[in-house]
């Protein structure tokens, strides 16, 4: 009899091992785009809406733009009926706005796993990591140059995170390599350590052409003529001056078909004006010349109203996150997007904080939140933003992506079905009961709430006798897990070699430059 208790014992001891080790055990999981049910927020009323695009329509006739070291650009707006003079443009009332008109209002973004694929516009929201900083703090504290090591780590990162449904494009600047190859092996990052979708070189013109044709290899050209498997970041140098490398990549990716963010860079205060209307006044008009003018080169062409917004700190002269200003910014800007038509970029897990600490989660917080309830179809910087932009880190990375599973339950419709009202339950539990053990907890509770995957909800002694680790610890702790846990897509061996021998060739052909 003894003997039997003991078998039994053994038996669902066992089996709850079983059971825990199965609910611990890493998964790679994907979570489709984030489909926000909930309303925008109507931030400014339809006659401040329209005294905006009326002032912005001022601006493009009676200042207008810049196309600099862009002879071509010139002619295609003159062509199209615009005041030339010199290198500014100065575009009559009610053309950009025409020509703005063929650009789609959703598109579908290809990636290598057609299951990643993502569709962009709409009451969707996609969601990519940082972009563009030199700098890393690594998991030893410190902050130096990226190099490529670290570029395929945050790729890597990306690639295992449910939220994160994006590759990204320029991670971190990988500054081992040099600056005019490095794109090369950022992109091959891309595609061979992810099979989600990704961003293209911008930096120089023959960059985006590098960046279409090694798409050609991974896709085939009939996919990549069809439509887009890139999304890439173009900047107009704020205020009101659009160059000749941003503009040439546009001009690559909009022959191509691809997709491109037109996106003004400003810092209220110091590249636009220091009011909220005077910032998106400007943010229109650029946007308007800006998607314009991809229409000029290909009606059609898929193409994202961007808004990178910050204010400034008037005593050190840095660009500040996470502020009231800049929330208000981002839902502006919104409603313009979503009167002219276009898909909206901007929001994302900005701070100027050193750290990912408390300053940084409030700031990124504000960002995200802001983000979300603005209407953001594609949020760039979602995660391991740190010291305005200057900094990728591994810590914030994880933290600010776990935040991101946050969004997308209170993005959620709430259910209103049976189960949900949840009668039952208090039946059963009755007048000064618990529902702890109750039959309704028990089939709701692995999924009924939002679980993090990183912060810290165990008691005071629980969490002392185990080392007392802070945010920051416990998610060095959640990169290095990640990291030995990852393994890479399949990719096919033939198409990974080509890719390789288009790389080498191109190396080959070009002596090493710094710009």
């Amino acid at each position: 009899m003894q003997d039997q208790v003991r078998t039994e014992r053994r038996r669902r001891s066992g089996g709850g091992a079983t059971r825990r080790a199965t609910r611990t055990a890493f998964q790679l999981k994907a979570s489709p785009v984030l489909q926000r049910h909930l309303p925008e927020i109507p931030f400014l009323s339809d006659e401040a809406l329209e005294i905006i695009e009326t002032q912005a329509e001022t601006v493009l006739e009676e200042i207008g733009v810049t196309f600099s070291d862009n002879p071509a650009a010139l002619e295609r707006w003159r062509d199209a009926g615009a005041d030339v003079q010199g290198d500014r443009v100065h575009i009559p009332r009610g053309l950009a706005r025409k020509l703005c008109a063929t650009a789609p209002a959703t598109f579908t973004q290809t990636a290598r796993n057609p299951d990643r694929s993502v569709e962009i516009g709409g009451k969707g929201t996609v969601f990519a990591p940082v972009y563009g900083p030199p700098f890393v703090r690594d998991l030893d504290g410190e902050r130096r140059y990226a190099t490529m090591a670290d570029f395929e780590a945050f790729v890597k990162l990306t690639y295992l995170s449910p939220w994160l449904h994006h590759s990204g494009g320029t991670v971190c600047e990988p500054t081992d390599v040099p600056v005019n190859k490095r794109h090369l092996d950022m992109l091959f990052a891309h595609m061979r350590l992810s099979d989600k979708p990704f961003m293209g070189a911008v930096t120089e013109p023959s960059r985006a052409r590098d960046s279409v044709e090694m798409c050609e290899i991974l896709f085939g050209a009939e996919t990549v003529a069809a439509g887009p498997v890139m999304t890439s970041l173009i900047n107009i140098n704020s205020p009101l001056t659009f160059d000749a490398a941003m503009m040439g990549a546009l001009e690559v990716y909009a022959a191509a078909n691809q997709a491109c963010i037109v996106s003004p860079f400003i810092v209220g205060g110091a590249m636009a004006p220091v009011t909220v209307p005077g910032v998106l006044t400007q943010v229109l008009a650029e946007v308007l010349a800006g998607v314009a003018y991809s229409q000029l080169v290909r009606p059609g062409a898929p193409v994202i109203f961007g808004a990178f917004v910050t204010s400034i700190d008037m005593n050190s002269g840095a660009p500040t996150f996470g502020t009231p200003e800049t929330a208000q910014i981002t839902w502006g800007a919104g409603q313009l997007a979503r009167r002219l038509g276009l898909p909206y970029r901007s929001g994302g897990g900005f701070c100027g904080a050193k750290l990912p600490d408390a300053q940084a989660g409030y700031e990124a917080a504000n960002s995200l939140n802001a983000g979300l309830l603005g209407g953001v179809n594609f949020m760039l910087h979602a995660c391991g933003w740190l010291e305005g932009g200057l900094v990728a880190s591994l810590e914030k990375f994880v933290l600010d992506a776990d935040q991101l599973g946050a969004l997308h339950k209170l993005a959620a419709p709430v259910p209103m079905d049976e189960n949900a009202l949840g009668l039952d339950a208090m039946r059963e539990v009755g007048p000064g009961g618990h529902y702890l053990g109750c039959a309704h907890t028990q089939a709701n509770y692995e999924t009924a709430f939002w679980k993090s995957d990183v912060l810290d909800y165990q008691s005071f002694e629980s969490w002392r006798d185990s080392g007392a680790r802070d945010t920051q610890m416990r998610a060095g702790d959640r990169v290095r897990y990640l990291l030995e846990q990852y393994k890479a897509p399949d990719l096919d061996p033939a198409i990974a070699e080509e890719l390789r021998t288009y790389i080498e060739r191109k190396k080959a052909s070009l002596p090493d430059a710094l710009e």
